[in-house]
């Protein structure tokens, strides 16, 4: 214990520090202290601190913690046989979520949050140490109201995503009445986000506007999934409306590119997405050329993308979405973090928040070279080891 009280550990032998902070971004020979939970000083090793606590990373790579801004980890059920459909040729129509949505109102609150907690367990094994998680697997006001407040035992990344599929048993002019009126008076006081899935066989432009509306107007501010399935408005409108993201962006105009980076909207692609539907992947050189933010997260869910590995994201995005190692850790940890509009994660720095991958790699281009290898040797989450 220092003399003001603090506990600090610090990390020496970091044979590569990514910080994924654009001041200084690498660092080789590094060290790095934190002090109560927070990042206090980086630099060589030679030069590090004493501190109440030393961690020898004997030549490893370090890199942020991984910062997942897409993920549905509330549900219930199974969709193998949906995924076997699609491996045989079937293509995906987004139809399948009506069938997690009633397996999700059967199913108890502990059973629940079992699965949830399950999926979280495995997104730390992997490196992820902040992550956000959506409702939309309940569709009615009580079943979105328990999945927020499931949610937010896990993370303050709440989203509400009661647009995600009008039932079956309504017209969408009603349902978007319910999920503008009663269910977001339910739902806001456990979110953060609001969001809407602006795609066809689901929300059409003028009925994503008056949920993205209501949502703001609730006091939630707005990310969208867009563009997922084919070219759209919602990119657009992510954009018309402030949002802080645009997800998916698979199938994009010259135009919707142009409003992303004049509009400083993140351009979250969800690489697991296409490698379960078997979609084309969102050229993701297009983007950074033309100077958009791009982030990777994972879109976990039960249907079409069902995986909590950002890892395989990230050696997705390299081999199919023209994205370098760099770029691609550095849209799996900065750029997730702006897309939550956060500065405190996805990056070390002075002032962030300590929460540090150790891979058993001597560079973060290990995520890539060596995909499906389990290099996460290390996890902390604000100073405190996890794994």
């Amino acid at each position: 214990m220092g003399p003001s009280g603090m506990t600090s550990v610090v990390f020496t032998g970091i044979g590569l520090l990514y910080t994924a902070d654009p001041e200084r971004e690498e660092i080789e020979d590094a060290a790095l202290v934190a002090e109560n939970g927070v990042v206090r000083w980086i630099g060589r090793s030679a030069d590090a601190p004493p501190a109440d606590e030393r961690v020898d990373v004997e030549g490893r790579a370090v890199i942020p913690g991984f910062v997942d801004s897409h993920a549905h980890l509330v549900f219930a059920g199974d969709r193998t046989e949906e995924f076997a459909a699609r491996m045989a040729g079937r293509p995906y129509t987004a139809g399948g979520i009506r069938s997690t949505v009633a397996a999700t109102r059967r199913a108890t609150i502990p059973e629940l949050v079992t699965t949830t907690a399950l999926l979280v367990s495995e997104m730390t094994m992997q490196g992820t140490t902040t992550f956000e998680i959506k409702s939309g697997y309940g569709l009615t006001v009580e079943d979105e109201r328990r999945s927020l407040e499931i949610a937010c035992q896990f993370t303050e990344e709440t989203t509400f995503l009661g647009a995600h599929v009008v039932p079956p048993d309504t017209t969408a002019d009603d349902y978007v009445r319910l999920v503008t009126g009663p269910m977001l008076e339910a739902c806001a006081p456990y979110a953060k986000w609001a969001d809407v899935f602006c795609e066809r066989g689901a929300f059409g432009e003028e009925h994503s506007r008056e949920v993205l509306a209501a949502g703001r107007k609730a006091g939630l501010q707005l990310r969208v999934h867009a563009n997922q399935l084919g070219p759209g408005p919602g990119v657009r409108l992510a954009c018309e409306m402030g949002a802080a993201s645009a997800d998916h962006c698979t199938h994009l105009t010259d135009a919707d590119v142009d409003a992303l980076a004049a509009g400083g909207v993140v351009a979250t692609l969800l690489p697991g997405a296409e490698f379960s539907t078997r979609s084309p992947y969102p050229d993701a050189r297009r983007l950074l050329d033309a100077g958009v933010a791009v982030a990777l997260a994972t879109d976990c869910n039960p249907g079409s993308s069902f995986t909590t590995s950002m890892p395989f994201c990230v050696a997705l995005a390299v081999r199919e979405m023209g994205m370098t190692p760099l770029e691609a850790v550095r849209a799996a940890t900065r750029g997730g973090a702006r897309a939550l509009r956060r500065t405190d994660v996805g990056t070390l720095s002075a002032g962030s928040h300590a929460d540090l991958v150790i891979l058993e790699a001597p560079s973060y281009v290990h995520l890539a070279y060596r995909p499906g290898v389990p290099l996460v040797a290390q996890v902390w989450r604000r100073g405190r080891r996890l794994v």
